[in-house]
């Protein structure tokens, strides 16, 4: 276990690796084949039984049993650090995925002294990114990657630069999403399998297959993968973008909502001037909720008779589940003593309170407490408390959403000095903010941004987060407040808006959208 985490080790099950052997592409078994990290040897053992005769395989984990055989030239020795005098047709495996900050100090050692990881990388990148480049630098021309990965790097900003030395030296032929299905024992993570051609040549599309059920991915699975109910033709990706999995169409549908979205700046260096995507970070503070460490020690019944200190060292709470789209359904009181000193205090001017506190005393103890001394009947972070502690109304959105057979996600408005936990984020305008909170809240209700966000936010697999960062790159749609037109579009939606919330009637939401639309 301790090296699995140390090197990133999850094995690939063998009917994924016959799988991702069959997707080659090759004229002939006699061409030259590597596995970079091959670990137990199940690739090895496939490559072999699809008939592939010049394999050699690498793997920095001494540990592991000796793969022997005849067939294969096997290297127990680093292949971040391998000066190769070989190249090859054809590369493949299920490289190591590791975070800087786990790396082993080995590991480290290595790549701080690695030309490719200095020129392409630092310590925000994931190891995975050194065997994706290095593997097309030892391919020959128009030979074959097929990775097998986490998805992450396709969208992430510290892996742009992998991602543009990709399309400068090849492009990607096809790739398959696993969504949430389990393909590793105990990983989390969204997987994909990729399959690269090192080329000249560009290609106009890409062939996307994606499997979106959290079954079990077993060989009959796999077997009816590549038909066409699963597959979606996409353009191929562009420098300097992330890649987004989705056909031509919307994706100029995401384009034109971007530049929809964009104000013009003035640069300094001419008298011409450009533009600048505005996001929900300009417009607005964003904070995620406070993490109270056992939510059932702090929640309060309603049938609780609380005295007058218990009442003011009370809290009023929204939890994820009581969220819908523009509304909230339940509040709920939660003990809120972290300006409590001494235990005595609590026993004797909050007896209800510390009545109950006590019953989950161990528990409450044994929390994780952020590197800080911490009382039993404190919250163990209140994050981002002083923005929360106003009356000022908020918009509230769970941490965490599903995308499902609904188009919308539950962006609510919350009025009054109303608290969100950790499984909600929070999202109040600034004080220089023109648009009022109900424009706000119906824009980021409206099916455009929807769009965006199921292509172009943070997702893994088909769950959305809406932690500080997703929320703060959503494209923002401001008011030209010199136009008219667009003034009274804003005051059009603020008041259907405020009919929405005060009748819990979505049919106006019809309305609102047509507004929009004028603005698009």
């Amino acid at each position: 276990m301790e090296n699995k985490i140390k090197y990133g080790q999850y094995f690939t099950p063998k009917h994924i690796a016959d799988f991702m052997v069959s997707l080659n592409t090759l004229q002939s078994l006699d061409v030259s084949v590597l596995e970079p990290s091959f670990g137990k040897g199940v690739f090895l053992d496939s490559l072999k039984e699809y008939g592939f005769k010049n394999i050699d395989g690498y793997e920095y984990d001494s540990t592991l049993k000796k793969y022997n055989d005849e067939l294969v030239n096997t290297y127990y020795e680093s292949f971040v650090n391998k000066k190769f005098e070989k190249s090859y047709d054809f590369i493949i495996g299920n490289p190591p995925y590791i975070r800087w900050k786990n790396l082993d100090k080995n590991l480290k050692l290595e790549l701080e002294n690695n030309d490719i990881w200095s020129k392409y990388f630092n310590s925000l990148c994931d190891y995975l990114y050194i065997f994706i480049l290095k593997s097309i630098q030892l391919l020959n021309n128009n030979g074959e990657l097929i990775f097998i990965t986490p998805e992450f790097w396709l969208s992430t900003t510290h892996s742009l630069s992998l991602r543009n030395y990709m399309l400068e030296n090849g492009y990607v032929e096809e790739l398959i999403h696993f969504k949430e299905a389990p393909i590793f024992d105990k990983v989390a993570s969204s997987i994909i399998i990729f399959k690269y051609r090192k080329s000249k040549k560009k290609k106009e599309i890409i062939d996307f297959y994606f499997y979106n059920e959290r079954k079990k991915v077993d060989t009959d699975v796999l077997k009816r993968l590549h038909i066409n109910k699963n597959k979606i033709i996409i353009p191929s990706f562009d420098l300097n973008e992330q890649w987004v999995l989705a056909e031509e169409a919307i994706q100029n549908e995401l384009k034109v909502f971007e530049k929809k979205c964009s104000i013009k700046i003035d640069t300094n260096s001419s008298l011409l001037s450009d533009e600048k995507l505005l996001t929900i970070n300009d417009i607005c503070e964003i904070g995620n909720g406070m993490v109270s460490g056992l939510d059932k020690a702090f929640q309060l019944s309603s049938d609780i008779k609380m005295s007058n200190q218990e009442s003011i060292h009370s809290i009023d709470v929204v939890k994820a589940k009581n969220l819908q789209q523009f509304v909230y359904t339940k509040v709920t009181k939660y003990i809120f003593t972290n300006d409590v000193i001494e235990e005595s205090t609590l026993k004797k001017d909050f007896p209800n309170f510390f009545k109950q506190l006590n019953e989950f005393k161990e528990k409450l103890l044994n929390r994780y407490n952020y590197n800080r001394d911490m009382k039993y009947w404190e919250w163990v972070f209140l994050r981002n408390f002083n923005l929360f502690n106003t009356n000022n109304p908020k918009i509230f959105i769970p941490c965490k959403e599903r995308i499902s057979h609904k188009k919308y996600f539950r962006f609510s408005l919350v009025e009054g000095k109303v608290f969100p936990t950790q499984d909600i984020s929070c999202i109040i305008p600034k004080g220089t903010t023109k648009e009022s909170i109900y424009y706000i809240l119906s824009f980021l209700n409206n099916k455009r941004v929807y769009n965006w966000i199921t292509h172009k936010g943070i997702i893994k697999g088909n769950i959305v987060e809406f932690s500080r960062k997703p929320i703060s790159i959503i494209p923002f749609r401001s008011i030209n407040w010199n136009s008219n037109n667009e003034v009274q579009i804003h005051n059009k939606i603020v008041d259907l808006t405020k009919q929405i919330i005060d009748k819990n009637d979505l049919s106006l939401l019809d309305k609102i959208n047509k507004q929009f639309d004028l603005l698009f």
